[in-house]
C-alpha cells in the first residue's frame, strides 16, 4: 500500500506589473495562515510524509515552510523543477520515479494538481476535482490524500487510487 499527499500551494499575491515574476510570487498573509492550518491538521490526523517533492517556486517553498512549522515533519525535501507549472502527465512521470518513499508529498500548482488528482483517483472520486462549472475543486492550500494498492510507484497509473482525505482550509476549525 502506498499513500500520496498532493498539497497545492497556499494563496499567493496576484501577478501584476508591480509583482515579481510568477515563480517569485510570495504567499499572502492569509496564505501563510492557511498553510499552517493544513500542517496542523496533517499532524492531528497522522498524515506524515516520509519524503517531500516541492516545486522550487517561492510560494510552494513558503507553503511547505509554514505547513511544516505545524506538521514538524523530518522528511527529506527535494526541490524538483519539473513540478513547477507541470501538467498531469509530467506529475505522473515524476511520481512513478519515486523509489523508497511509502508516503511522499508533492507540493505544487494548479491546474496540474487538480488534473493529476482527478487522473489518479477511481472514477467515483474524480468528481471531487473536476468541476464543469469552472470553479476550482482543488483550492489553494488544499491537500488530497490518495491511497494506492501498489507495491512500487512505477505501477502508479490512471484511476488506481482511492481518495481517503481532502483537507481544505475553509473546512477546518476557524475557517
Amino acid at each position: 500500500m502506498k499513500r500520496l499527499f498532493l498539497f497545492r500551494h497556499a494563496k499567493a499575491v496576484q501577478a501584476n506589473k508591480d509583482t515579481p515574476a510568477d515563480a517569485e510570487r510570495p504567499l499572502t498573509k492569509s496564505g501563510r495562515v492557511d498553510a499552517a492550518r493544513i500542517g496542523r491538521a496533517m499532524r492531528e490526523q497522522g498524515y506524515n510524509p516520509d519524503r517531500i517533492l516541492c516545486s522550487p517556486s517561492v510560494r510552494t517553498k513558503e507553503t511547505l515552510q509554514c505547513a511544516n512549522a505545524e506538521l514538524r515533519s523530518a522528511a527529506p525535501v527535494d526541490y524538483v523543477e519539473g513540478i513547477y507549472d507541470a501538467p498531469a502527465d509530467r506529475l505522473l512521470t515524476i511520481a512513478q520515479r519515486l523509489a523508497d518513499a511509502r508516503r511522499p508529498m508533492m507540493v505544487g500548482h494548479n491546474p496540474g494538481f487538480e488534473e493529476f488528482a482527478a487522473l489518479l483517483v477511481k472514477e467515483s472520486g474524480a468528481k471531487a476535482f473536476a468541476g464543469g462549472d469552472g470553479k476550482a475543486r482543488f483550492p489553494t492550500a488544499g491537500l488530497a490524500v490518495l491511497d494506492f494498492d501498489i507495491a512500487e510507484w512505477k505501477e502508479l497509473g490512471p484511476h488506481r487510487g482511492a481518495l481517503v482525505g481532502f483537507l481544505r482550509p475553509r473546512d477546518l476549525p476557524g475557517g
